[in-house]
């Protein structure tokens, strides 16, 4: 499996070996909320100041540093400042709720102060204050990833538990950059082998009868050897209810978090929410979207979209056509067949890439296959012709399948669609895919396309199905134009 240089720095870390940035706790973290805070107010109140006065409001700056400050109070009250909450990037949708509880409570103030409630010009001194935050969000969001991409700004993490489980988290957590913390060491349930390398700094009793006082001294010893700014906890039945909170007691008295893992991945937080009864804490996860609000905006998003590029594009599906026909011969549409939602064959359409008859040939090239999984691939398929490779590159070849999503065979954003007999190989959890509409593009195409390997092609294809949402589906577009320009992965 392919293993990016900045993951492999992270399990060296894990390790204890040296790496060419030590991961240290909160490197560059702690900036982030005095650079929001400051953003978010000044691209609240210095447009409102300048709107307000250039029509006349009474009072222009008393009211745009009220307005920054209320918009600084709303996103304490949304937990907008939260230390998690610079993983998650910018998403539109909560924000544009934040800016809705704005416009509520100023016009609850402006009636209290007999002003009236928000003119048009208040109403339009308050727009920047989203796409500010949201561009400054983008911005610090990126900014930590390229830092974690060089294992900094990064949290160190002490893992306790049965010792296949701190496998399974430390693997995890080394094999992606998408997050802030690296495992450097492990407190281990019972006696099993440890096969991840992680530096193993204690064995904890498997019976819970053993005390409960020597995992506190155990893993509190540990935090303070490694230097650990919080503690993993994956809870299984040798390690939970009481054990588990008198951890967190010691944990929580020496000033470490406690984070506990309860065993499911791949769940975005907005399908998770916490619960309790009977003093027992409750995980309800909620199921995928499969109707709805939503699948009714993205099917009109995909109509409406679809429609409207294949008028844009007009000019240039002419231009393709005729460089397709004059370079070789052969039809300038290729059609092929498919397998879209929950099983269901359809012609796919695109532009011609091969040449003709390049099927047939395939039987022969099997043997070269230079990708791991059910799907096809050579970086140099004899088979393309010379116009052909250079529509894969920029994914102009795909274009055409704008007919398949306005005939509802595809979405503009989904799994890619894949070959029946790529589909007759697949196992239970690899049929999963095909609960959603394939897309024009998705995760892979912005992922790094035919350079992942197959298992985080379909690791990426199960989170979209599982999580996805309009505005996820929205920031996969945008994504989608820096991926076509990049080219990378697309052969």
């Amino acid at each position: 499996m392919r293993q990016s240089i900045s993951a492999a720095s992270r399990q060296a870390a894990a390790l204890g070996q040296p790496t060419r940035a030590t991961p240290v706790g909160g490197t560059g973290v702690g900036r982030c909320l005095p650079v929001t805070v400051a953003v978010d107010a000044a691209g609240a109140a210095l447009p409102a100041a300048a709107t307000l006065s250039a029509y006349g409001e009474a009072y222009p700056v008393h009211q745009a540093l009220v307005i920054g400050g209320l918009w600084v109070l709303v996103g304490i009250a949304a937990r907008r400042y939260m230390p998690w909450s610079w993983d998650e990037g910018a998403p539109i949708g909560p924000v544009v709720r934040d800016w809705l509880v704005l416009v509520g409570v100023l016009a609850v103030l402006r009636t209290m102060w007999g002003v009236g409630g928000p003119s048009t010009p208040v109403l339009a001194a308050l727009c920047p204050s989203v796409l500010v935050t949201v561009v400054c969000r983008k911005g610090i969001h990126h900014h930590l990833r390229a830092m974690r991409r060089r294992a900094q700004a990064l949290r160190r993490v002490l893992v306790v538990g049965e010792a296949a489980t701190v496998d399974a988290v430390v693997g995890q957590l080394a094999e992606r950059t998408d997050h802030g913390y690296v495992a450097v060491g492990a407190c281990v349930v019972g006696e099993g082998p440890v096969l991840s390398g992680v530096r193993v700094c204690s064995r904890l009793e498997a019976d819970a009868s053993a005390g409960p006082e020597g995992d506190a001294a155990s893993v509190g010893e540990a935090v303070e050897v490694l230097g650990a700014d919080m503690v993993f906890v994956a809870a299984s039945g040798h390690l939970s209810g009481d054990r588990l909170r008198r951890l967190s007691w010691s944990l929580h008295d020496r000033g470490r978090p406690l984070m506990v893992l309860p065993g499911i991945v791949e769940v975005a937080r907005h399908r998770v929410r916490l619960t309790s009864a009977a003093g027992l804490t409750l995980l309800h996860v909620k199921p995928p979207t499969r109707r709805g609000l939503s699948t009714i905006l993205k099917a009109v998003t995909d109509q409406v979209g679809a429609l409207l590029l294949l008028v844009t594009l007009a000019p240039l599906f002419a231009l393709l056509a005729v460089a397709v026909r004059v370079t070789s011969p052969g039809p300038v549409i290729y059609r092929q067949t498919r397998v879209g939602r929950n099983n269901t064959h359809f012609s796919m359409w695109k532009f011609r890439t091969m040449v003709v008859g390049a099927d047939r040939m395939k039987g022969e090239l099997e043997g070269v296959n230079e990708h791991d999984g059910h799907m096809f691939k050579l970086r140099q398929d004899p088979r393309t012709t010379p116009v052909g490779r250079f529509l894969r590159r920029y994914s102009l070849d795909e274009l055409p399948q704008l007919v398949n999503v306005l005939l509802g065979h595809m979405s503009l954003v989904g799994p890619r669609p894949p070959l029946p007999e790529e589909v007759a190989r697949y196992d239970q959890v690899e049929m999963r895919r095909l609960s959603v509409k394939p897309g024009l593009t998705g995760l892979w195409q912005v992922s790094g396309r035919s350079d992942l390997s197959w298992h985080e092609t379909v690791s990426l294809d199960l989170r979209y199905v599982d999580n996805w949402s309009w505005t996820w589906d929205m920031s996969v577009m945008a994504r989608t134009v820096r991926a076509v320009l990049d080219g990378r992965g697309a052969y």
